[in-house]
This record gives structure tokens, C-alpha cells and sequence, in this order.
């Protein structure tokens, strides 16, 4: 199964500084991909149609930031799954800590825009991960769980294992230049895998699991080469062409 490199631009980037990112990128790598990687970008909503028509054709895929868990109605300001399609892209992430801790998405909120954008048939990075406080209190097991048990409480069946991917960012480590060392990543990247084994059964094992959190060129190549790390979900770092290409290729 390939190593996913998942890009969010969070709260950067216009149509046209898109799209020429875009295009650098692919120039960059030769308009292809290492064959054991994918990669899936997710801009801003105002540059997801524009993005996802950069290049006639292309070896990137494309996500929104974020769901709305209705087909349509009277949610302003909100996007659905099928306007997410409309414009080109496959992919969504739920429950990133910024949405979490920010804007104040709870467990079950994140649940059913992970539930409802799946039965919708868009796949989905759900987001995982502890604060700094709840990690120095012991409670590293008991908030993956309750993160997990609920984000995951009603996934739609059958589904194929690819169409979900979980990241781990702890919350922590994002935006702060500070990276989990490879025992905290190996630690909670485990605690995951066995939570998934009650929760989704057998196809655990082809569910694959991000490190998101300051990852940079620098630290890429020995973060992704640890025990249950299925890819990496990169942020600041993936906003420059030239960067994240290294981490592309690491």
C-alpha cells in the first residue's frame, strides 16, 4: 500500500498562488510521483476548483479542509460533500486539532462530517491527538480512544479500507517548529492501531495511519520510516514547492 503525503495549506494561498505552486511542484518532480507515494493536497476552498484543474493532467489528488454534514440547506458559510466533488476533489479532512481546539468541534461533531462524508463517497483523513497538558497527565490512551470511538462510531458499510485514513498530530507539535520524537510517535501511532482493531476490524491492517506535526524536509525521511507510520500529513512545510517536494521524495 503507498505512503500517502497529505498537504494542507490551511488558511494560505489564492487561485492563481495555487495553481502556480501547483504546476512548480510538478515541474519539480517531473510531473510524477515516487511509486510507493501519493500525494493529496488540500487548499483553501476559494482555490480548490482551480487547483484541481492546474494541470491537464497530473499526479496529485485533491481535498477540501473541511465538511458540513447536510447535502444542502440554510448553513451559511458552510461547504457539502457534493459542492467538494463538484469542484474536482476526492478527499476531506475532519477533526484537525486547529478545528478542534480553535473553533471548538467536538467528538461527535467530527464524527458525522467523518460518517456523512463518507457515505457521500469522499475519502477521508480523520485527525487525531492530545494537547500538551493532556499528554504530561497521563491521558494520551483515554483521549485517542474517546477521539477515536466516536470520530469513527458510525462509518458506513461496506467500506474499503483506503477510502480512511487516520492522522495523529498531537496537538502540541503543530505550528510550533516542536516535532514528537520517534518514541512518542511509535507510542501513539500503536495505541491507534489497536483502537482500530475494535473498532473497524479486520482491515486494520490496510488502514493507514499519518504523523502530522512541524514535519519538514529535514525530519521527513526518519519520521516515515517508523514502525506504523503510513505517510505524513505536512503543513507550513508544504507551502513552498521546493520543500515539499524533498519531503515528497524523502
Amino acid at each position: 500500500m503507498k505512503k500517502i503525503i497529505a498537504a494542507n495549506w490551511k488558511m494560505n494561498k489564492n487561485s492563481k498562488e495555487a495553481v502556480e505552486t501547483i504546476t512548480e511542484l510538478s515541474a519539480i518532480l517531473n510531473n510524477s510521483l515516487p511509486d510507493e507515494k501519493e500525494v493529496i493536497i488540500f487548499p483553501p476552498f476559494i482555490s480548490l476548483e482551480a487547483s484541481t484543474h492546474a494541470l491537464v493532467s497530473g499526479p496529485f489528488q485533491f481535498g477540501a479542509q473541511d465538511i458540513y454534514p447536510a447535502k444542502e440547506g440554510a448553513f451559511t458559510g458552510e461547504i457539502s460533500p457534493s459542492m467538494i466533488l463538484d469542484a474536482g476533489a476526492a478527499w476531506v479532512l475532519t477533526g484537525h486539532s486547529e478545528r478542534r481546539h480553535i473553533l471548538h468541534e467536538n467528538n461527535t461533531f467530527v464524527g458525522q462530517k467523518t460518517s456523512f462524508a463518507l457515505a457521500c463517497g469522499l475519502n477521508v483523513i480523520a485527525c487525531v491527538g492530545e494537547t500538551l497538558e493532556e499528554r504530561e497527565a497521563g491521558k494520551l490512551y483515554d483521549v485517542l480512544t474517546a477521539q477515536l470511538n466516536q470520530t469513527l462510531a458510525k462509518l458506513p458499510t461496506p467500506l474499503s479500507p483506503e477510502r480512511l485514513v487516520i492522522a495523529y498530530e498531537p496537538v502540541w507539535a503543530i505550528g510550533t517548529g516542536k516535532t514528537a520524537n520517534n518514541e512518542d510517535i511509535i507510542e501513539a501511532h500503536a495505541i491507534i492501531r489497536e483502537l482500530l482493531k475494535d473498532i473497524i476490524g479486520t482491515s486494520v491492517s490496510q488502514t493507514r495511519i499519518l504523523y502530522g506535526g512541524s514535519v519538514k524536509a529535514e525530519n521527513a525521511s526518519e519520521i516515515i520510516k517508523l514502525e506504523n507510520v503510513d505517510g505524513l500529513l505536512v503543513g507550513g512545510a508544504s507551502l513552498k514547492a521546493e520543500s515539499f517536494a524533498k519531503i515528497i521524495c524523502a
